[in-house]
């Protein structure tokens, strides 16, 4: 039921020569001069245009790469392949390639001008995910209810088809859908029960249509309010709503509860229309957005490349790419210079952060790294200049301190040991809160199955 669908039968090389393309981690490097020899010795071929200094194009080639290896690594025939935009500007001018990041599968060399263009992929899963539905029916067909259980419980958030007769055109809309939106699990069940609750329900006509049905998905697949985070910023930047609403607030304010009862209340009514977003002002990790809205912050975030070896000696060498990653880590303290490499008083301390690190070598839960401010943009509030010391507790809230007292061996020793104890106490409340928390939660669903028990009953 899919377009473009990948044939993976046997591919007929013969006139194509026989130089091998040369490959970085599974991706093949493409250029102007072999890049018709790539289509016609490797198709389909999935391809990556980037451009390696774009902010944009970072997360993507590392997501890209993954999903290269991964097929490597399985005996995949499908290959990926890559192309620097910054280098072959002739080619992508011939290709037409106007938007970087972007990604176009190739289905053969008939097809060099008129590539499948593939939608927005977020991580390596959703591009395998996107080529696995190439090939196959690209939703599961459910035939039982219990099928229909394990299929929801298996899944935070999923997307349920339900047909009470052949809607063939329907089910073909449904499943060209899911074929394009790759990071959502897609199901059909082709009944008339009643039974199946619907926690977004959308009726659809006829004549619906496939874009229609992906923007019901992509609005609805967000919280009423959405909190801004790593995982939902992507999500807010590319929604197909372009009109939103933002609310700033401190979490810990004795008004937040029913401030957000409010703002969820208007949000109710205009859902679809406007996209309703909460910033918590008292989140570490929010301070690059905050600087956005104040006018302040660049257009966008810079990292290096993550060092091969990045973690293999006593001191951790961070980037942009790897910072929050590492630093917001619930099971490590983590002790982190910021410096400016041109700076003399940052090279001073090089010594001192090597003797902290060696110190703490036989210390599974504490991390010496450092991170060069100048080339790394961090999402977090920096109002100091380099150098700077911040520890971040082994938390599952995300806690910055600041040091600032003697810049000595037994002086970041002591506050270290102080800060560790006072993490330790603190993450013990938490997992009380937690437990708590999911006791709360359990008991609310087993309260909710009963009563849907006795409603069938009655």
């Amino acid at each position: 039921m899919n377009s473009g669908c990948i044939n993976r039968g046997v591919v007929d090389v013969l006139g194509c020569s026989n130089h091998l393309i040369p490959d970085e981690n599974g991706v093949i490097k493409l250029n102007k001069a072999n890049f018709d020899q790539a289509l016609q010795q490797y198709p389909p071929l999935l391809i990556h245009f980037y451009a390696p200094l774009s902010g944009e194009s970072m997360g993507s080639i590392m997501e890209f790469s993954k999903a290269a290896a991964h097929l490597r690594d399985s005996g995949d025939v499908i290959k990926l392949g890559g192309v620097d935009v910054s280098k072959e500007k002739e080619l992508a001018k011939e290709l037409n390639v106007t938007a970087i990041p972007c990604i176009r599968l190739y289905l053969s060399i008939k097809h060099k001008h008129h590539p499948l263009h593939c939608p927005a992929l977020r991580d390596a899963e959703a591009i395998l995910t996107w080529l696995k539905r190439r090939e196959g029916p690209s939703a599961d067909v459910i035939e039982t209810l219990s099928q229909l259980e394990d299929f929801i419980k298996s899944h935070d958030l999923s997307v349920l088809g339900l047909y009470k007769g052949p809607e063939e055109g329907l089910v073909q809309i449904f499943f060209s859908t899911a074929a394009d939106v790759a990071d959502l699990p897609f199901a059909t069940l082709c009944s008339s029960s009643d039974r199946v609750r619907w926690t977004v329900p959308l009726e659809v006509s006829s004549d619906i249509t496939k874009d229609a049905l992906t923007d019901f998905i992509r609005i609805h697949e967000l919280q009423l309010v959405t909190e801004y985070n790593g995982k939902t910023a992507p999500q807010i930047l590319n929604s197909v709503l372009k009109n939103h609403l933002v609310l700033f607030i401190n979490k810990t304010e004795e008004t937040f509860t029913h401030t957000l009862a409010q703002f969820q209340s208007t949000a109710a009514q205009f859902r679809g229309q406007v996209l309703f977003v909460m910033i918590d002002t008292d989140e570490p990790r929010n301070g690059r957005v905050l600087e956005f809205f104040r006018g302040k912050a660049k257009p966008r975030l810079q990292s290096e490349p993550i060092p091969h070896d990045w973690d293999k000696l006593p001191v951790k060498e961070l980037v942009g790419l790897n910072f929050e990653p590492v630093v917001f880590n619930d099971k490590n303290n983590v002790l982190v210079l910021f410096y400016a490499p041109w700076s003399e008083e940052s090279r001073a301390l090089f010594p001192l952060w090597e003797e902290l690190a060696q110190r703490y070598s036989n210390h599974d839960n504490v991390v010496v790294a450092r991170i060069d401010v100048t080339a790394n943009d961090v999402n977090i509030l920096m109002l100091d200049k380099p150098p700077s010391i911040k520890l971040f507790p082994a938390l599952y809230a995300q806690r910055v301190v600041p040091y600032e007292g003697e810049r000595s061996v037994d002086a970041v020793l002591e506050f270290m040991q102080e800060e560790m104890r006072k993490a330790k106490k603190d993450k013990a409340k938490e997992e009380r809160e937690r437990r708590k928390y999911v006791e709360k939660v359990k008991a609310a669903e087993a309260a909710e199955k009963e009563a849907a028990k006795k409603k069938e009953e009655l």
